[in-house]
C-alpha cells in the first residue's frame, strides 16, 4: 500500500513577498533530511517571455534548480492573466478546475510536495482555485510568506488565520531590515506564538535578493541602451541620485556597492565620477544623450548607459519598485536563500508540525 502524500502549501497575503524563494531555500533541508520532495503551482502566474506556449516561469526555473525530473513536478491547472480572465466570463467551468486540482491527489509521487498558490489568498477565486479552496480540496497544510512593513501586518496575518483556520500552521517573516529585527522578535513574533500562529522563521533583508540585473532596469523603465548592450546582466545592488557638485558625489557613491546611478543627461561631471566608483549602470534623465567622452569611458569600463524619458524623481520611484519584486532566476541568489533558510528557518519545527 502507497504511503500517503503530505501536502504544505506556501501562500501569501500581497504579491512578491517571497513564496519561491521560500520553497527554493527549504527544498534543501527537507532533501537532506531524507525527504523525497515534490514541487507544484496549481496557478500559474508569471509566463515565460521566451516560450511559445504558456509556462510559468518560477515552475520551469525551480525544477531546473533543485534538478526535479518530471514525475516530481504538478504543473499549473491553468495560466492567469486578463485574456484567461475575460475568456471565463463567458465560458464557466468550474467544475473542471475542481477535478483538475482533485487529480493531484492521484499523483502519488514523494513524501512532501510543496505547492506554491498565487499572489494573494483571494487570486483564483474565479477559477475555484484561491489559497483557501486550493486547501480545502486537497486537505493541504498552508504555510505563509509575509514581509514586514510595519505592525499593521498583524491584522492581515489575524485576518488570514480566520479563512484558514487549523490548516495554517506558521508564518515566515521576510524581507526583515537590520532596524526591524528586535522589534519582529521581542513583539510580533511573541504576539503571533500567543495566539497560535507559530512564526517559522524571520528572514533578513538580503541586498542579493532584492537585486536586479540592468535588464530587469531596461525592461521596467523602458530605456534606450546607448552601450554596454552585452552587459545587461549585470547585478544592481543599490540606487544612488548624483545631483549635487562633483566633490559631494564621490563621497556619496563610494558609500554604494554596485549601483545604478541616476543623474541628468546634462551631467557629465557627475557621469565621469560614477563610472570611476562600483557603478553598474547608468541611467540618463532628461531626455539628453550623454556626452562621446563619457560613452568611450563607459565602453572601456563595460558599463551600460541607459537613456529614459523620464524626470529624476519618476524614474527613482519606478526602479525603487522594481528592487524586492523580481524572481529569483539566478543561481548565486538560489545559493543565497538556501544559506538564509538554513540558518533563520526552524525545519525540525516545521515538520513536527506536518506530523
Amino acid at each position: 500500500m502507497a504511503k500517503p502524500v503530505k501536502y504544505v502549501l506556501i501562500g501569501s497575503i500581497e504579491p512578491s513577498s517571497g513564496k519561491s524563494a521560500v520553497a527554493l531555500g527549504l527544498v534543501p533541508q527537507l532533501q537532506n533530511l531524507g525527504f523525497d520532495i515534490g514541487y507544484g503551482k496549481p496557478l500559474g502566474t508569471d509566463f515565460d517571455d521566451d516560450c511559445d506556449h504558456q509556462v510559468d516561469a518560477d515552475c520551469e526555473f525551480i525544477a531546473k534548480t533543485l534538478g526535479l525530473s518530471e514525475v516530481y513536478m504538478r504543473s499549473p491547472i491553468l495560466m492567469i492573466d486578463q485574456a484567461t480572465i475575460d475568456k471565463h466570463l463567458y465560458h464557466q467551468d468550474l467544475n473542471y478546475y475542481h477535478q483538475a486540482l482533485t487529480n493531484y491527489h492521484h499523483h502519488k509521487v514523494g513524501d512532501l510536495v510543496l505547492l506554491e498558490g498565487p499572489r494573494t489568498l483571494q487570486e483564483g477565486s474565479l477559477f475555484n482555485l484561491s489559497v483557501p479552496r486550493m486547501a480545502e480540496v486537497l486537505d493541504t497544510a498552508v504555510m505563509l510568506v509575509v514581509r514586514y512593513h510595519s505592525h499593521s501586518l498583524l491584522d492581515e496575518v489575524l485576518s488570514a488565520k480566520e479563512r484558514l483556520g487549523t490548516r495554517l500552521i506558521g508564518i515566515v517573516i521576510n524581507d526583515v531590515t537590520d532596524e526591524q529585527v528586535s522589534k519582529v522578535e521581542t513583539q510580533i513574533k511573541p504576539f503571533l506564538e500567543s495566539v497560535g500562529i507559530p512564526v517559522l522563521g524571520i528572514l533578513p533583508r538580503n541586498a542579493l535578493l532584492r537585486s536586479v540585473t540592468v535588464g530587469e532596469l531596461v525592461t521596467q523603465l523602458e530605456a534606450q541602451v546607448v552601450c554596454g548592450q552585452e552587459r545587461l546582466d549585470l547585478i544592481v545592488e543599490t540606487l544612488s541620485v548624483g545631483a549635487m557638485n562633483v566633490s559631494s558625489a564621490m563621497k556619496y557613491f563610494s558609500q554604494s556597492h554596485n549601483m545604478a546611478v541616476v543623474t541628468g543627461g546634462d551631467r557629465t561631471d557627475i557621469q565621469m565620477a560614477a563610472l570611476e566608483q562600483s557603478t553598474h549602470c547608468l541611467i540618463l534623465t532628461g531626455q539628453l544623450p550623454p556626452a562621446e567622452i563619457v560613452i568611450t569611458r563607459a565602453e572601456e569600463l563595460e558599463i551600460p548607459i541607459l537613456c529614459v524619458d523620464l524626470d529624476t524623481l519618476t524614474t527613482v520611484e519606478s526602479i525603487d519598485l522594481a528592487f524586492g519584486h523580481v524572481r529569483i532566476h539566478d543561481q548565486a541568489k538560489v545559493e543565497c536563500i538556501t544559506q538564509i533558510m538554513a540558518e533563520k528557518f526552524d525545519t525540525s519545527r516545521f515538520i513536527q508540525l506536518l506530523n
